[in-house]
């Protein structure tokens, strides 16, 4: 695998970068799709085989029913076990991801993670989920698989050596990949995973592309396994014939939608009094909880026993027409509806005893259920209230409530719109689950069940400097590079004369070329490190001392992949070098001379801003412009600097002064009152007042810091 690895790597790198890179995202999609498709798979045959043995057979309810009040102890402590059994498991095997929801999990990941989220505690928490939901707790398999897929791309990231917005990418990819499978929804998943991020309606627009790719790939890999393409059955098997067909219809989805936003916030409510009143102030061990939780559940479930569905059964129940509601229709639909109200509070308080205690499962699942039951009571309302009620609209607000409490409680409407059409075909009902998503995210958007979201991309610590990092992938190194480098040198230029080109303040980089052909380079580290040893320094020249062996870049390359190789070396300025095998040197790129293009740009920007926002014009603007090219400005510490001889220096020779330990400088020149310039200087010679000594400085020296009066030349 790792030699597969390298080979595609090598292929990819000689691509050009925009398209190595789009082509290295789109296989990878492909790849993490698959993974997330069989994940989904996986996790969908044990919820059948789990919920059938330990729901179906222990407990004998019929979930899709309207039954209530029946109490067994199968029901009771079926939950309790589950919640017990995925406590112990979490806090034995990674106990730091006790209470983190799957989705909080992905978007920490993305946002201060790097895009790193190690497989091993979703995969266990998956696990543990399956033991959860098929023990009657409610909660939902698909903020487990959401982390599943999410790990599963961050770890083929790691894999392939990715940078951290690239694992940040396929870490939401393999999310739509794992959603798009087991909602059976491939473009709702893709929508979902890259809106997922944002408390407001904003998109991971980098991220679309493979996020499309893996979702497709997730769906087709998981209906392949499930039976082929052709088998798929929508959840509500009727929503296909339902449609949006009157305009008078707006009204009761006017009311839908607003009452969704409320039933959100209740949820919200609930679970965040569970997690952060009852759990954490708690004396019980951690461990413990889920199974306090589970029994919490268990005694709600002997009341109502509908709260331990996990795979919709009561929400198609509720669009086909139970069994006996010609009977409870007729003793009164406020009864019916009452019911349904009842449901919808049950569910709240059973998925916060059951999430908010630590056992592993999501709230994603729950949400749609509640979503679902909110349309089936105000349903029901309505046919109290006003008994010509269309029976098409009654069973139409069902789908569209399961997308306005969705909506409301992972703050993401237009995926929600996407995702419940897919998943009910009822794509007739656009119109209204429009006006119901956009209306509930609106009510209850601020208590959104993802703690991890942040309010826009500006936010974002990964997207810190996007504005600096955009510009400079759109300038060339052929745009900012210097083509007539002003310091070239011969290679037998002697080191005098070298020193005698040093300007006072500066960090010279020297180029030896010969006939157009880059031998090397000298910087300062180079002229230190022959000036130590002064019976060599007489006879040197640039051939002597030059660096050969060199970092290059080329000249169509964008400027924040250079950026990456001057990080690498630590380079002041990088050799620009042709394609062609000849390799011809075209100039310098001076890591200064893009400090100084990024300052000028910003500069533009800057006016621009404050001409279009003029309140802005009370902002320290030089401050804040400057701490972001902070990361770009040269990072060389040493100094060339004129200095005067030091007045406890005069009568002294260099050696007996000992200049290198007092004054933190290596002396390489000395220049006398006539001009003329002595390099190497003399180390035994009495330094004289008129004389001026050229010398490389240390950043933190005592002549940096604390210059005695008149050590440094003002020139």
């Amino acid at each position: 695998m790792v030699s597969l690895t390298h080979k595609m790597q090598g292929l990819l790198a000689r691509l050009p970068r925009p398209a190595a890179r789009w082509s290295r995202l789109f296989g990878l999609g492909v790849l993490v799709g698959v993974f997330g498709g069989l994940a989904a798979a996986w996790l969908e045959r044990g919820l059948h085989y789990g919920t059938h043995w330990l729901v179906g057979s222990l407990s004998g309810l019929d979930l899709a029913g309207v039954g209530t009040f029946k109490f067994s102890w199968a029901i009771l402590l079926l939950p309790a076990l589950g919640g017990l059994l995925s406590g112990i498991v979490v806090w034995w095997l990674c106990p730091d991801t006790m209470g983190r929801h799957g989705t909080d999990a992905l978007t920490e990941a993305f946002h201060r993670g790097m895009g790193d989220l190690p497989l091993k505690a979703p995969a266990i928490k998956g696990v543990a989920a399956v033991g959860v939901i098929s023990c009657g707790g409610s909660a939902g398999p698909e903020g487990p698989i959401a982390a599943i897929g999410a790990g599963l791309g961050s770890t083929i990231g790691r894999l392939f050596s990715l940078t951290p917005q690239e694992r940040r990418i396929l870490l939401l990819a393999g999310c739509a990949a794992g959603v798009g499978a087991i909602f059976q929804c491939p473009l709702g998943g893709a929508i979902f995973a890259t809106s997922l991020l944002y408390r407001e309606e904003e998109f991971e627009s980098d991220a679309m592309v493979p996020s499309f790719v893996a979702s497709v790939i997730g769906y087709t890999t998981f209906m392949t396994l499930k039976g082929g393409l052709g088998s798929m059955e929508p959840l509500l098997p009727g929503g296909k014939d339902l449609a949006f067909s009157d305009a008078k219809q707006l009204i009761p989805y006017a009311l839908l939608g607003p009452l969704c936003g409320l039933a959100a916030v209740f949820f919200s409510v609930c679970l965040h009094f569970v997690e952060h009143r009852l759990v954490l102030k708690s004396p019980l061990p951690k461990w413990l909880m889920p199974g306090i939780g589970g029994l919490a559940t268990g005694g709600l479930a002997c009341l109502l026993p509908q709260v331990m569905d996990g795979q919709y059964a009561f929400i198609r129940g509720a669009i086909n027409a139970f069994d006996g509601l010609d009977q409870m229709a007729s003793s009164g639909w406020w009864r019916w509806a009452g019911f349904f109200a009842a449901v919808v509070l049950a569910k709240c308080i059973a998925t916060s005893f059951t999430v908010g205690s630590g056992a592993s499962g999501g709230v994603l699942g729950p949400s749609v259920f509640i979503g679902g039951v909110v349309g089936a009571f105000l349903g029901a309302a309505c046919e109290a209230a006003y008994p010509a009620f269309p029976e098409p609209l009654r069973q139409s607000l069902i789908p569209v409530g399961m997308g306005g409490v969705l909506a409301a409680t992972m703050r993401t409407p237009l995926a929600s719109i996407v995702m419940v059409t897919e998943m009910t075909g009822s794509y007739g009902l656009i119109v209204p689950l429009m006006l119901v998503c956009m209306s509930a995210y609106v009510v209850g958007r601020r208590w959104g069940l993802n703690r991890e979201q942040v309010r826009t991309s500006a936010e974002s610590p990964a997207h810190a400097g996007d504005a600096i990092v955009h510009m400079l992938e759109t300038w060339k190194v052929e745009q900012i590079m210097e083509p007539a480098w002003k310091d070239t040198v011969s290679p037998n230029t002697p080191l005098p004369t070298l020193v005698e080109r040093i300007k006072p303040g500066t960090r010279p980089v020297f180029a030896v070329a010969k006939d157009g052909l880059l031998l090397g380079i000298i910087s300062v580290p180079d002229i230190r490190r022959i000036m130590e040893e002064p019976g060599l320094a007489e006879a040197v020249i640039a051939m002597d001392i030059m660096t050969e062996q060199l970092e290059t870049v080329f000249p169509d390359i964008d400027m924040y992949q250079a950026l990456n190789e001057f990080k690498r070396g630590n380079h002041q300025v990088l050799p620009v070098v042709s394609r062609d095998h000849g390799h011809r040197w075209l100039g310098m790129l001076d890591r200064e001379r893009i400090f100084a293009a990024i300052r000028e740009n910003l500069a533009e920007t800057q006016k621009l801003m404050f001409r279009e926002h003029v309140g802005l014009t009370a902002i320290e603007q030089e401050g804040q412009l400057q701490n972001l090219v902070m990361g770009v400005a040269p990072k060389g510490r040493d100094m060339i600097q004129r200095l005067l001889v030091p007045m406890d220096a005069v009568g002294r020779s260099l050696r007996d002064a000992d200049f290198r330990r007092r004054y933190g400088a290596q002396v390489i020149a000395v220049e006398h009152p006539d001009g003329t310039v002595e390099c190497p200087p003399k180390l035994d010679e009495p330094l004289r007042t008129g004389q001026r000594l050229m010398a490389v400085v240390w950043y933190d020296s005592p002549v940096m810091s604390e210059p005695k009066g008149g050590e440094i030349d003002p020139s």
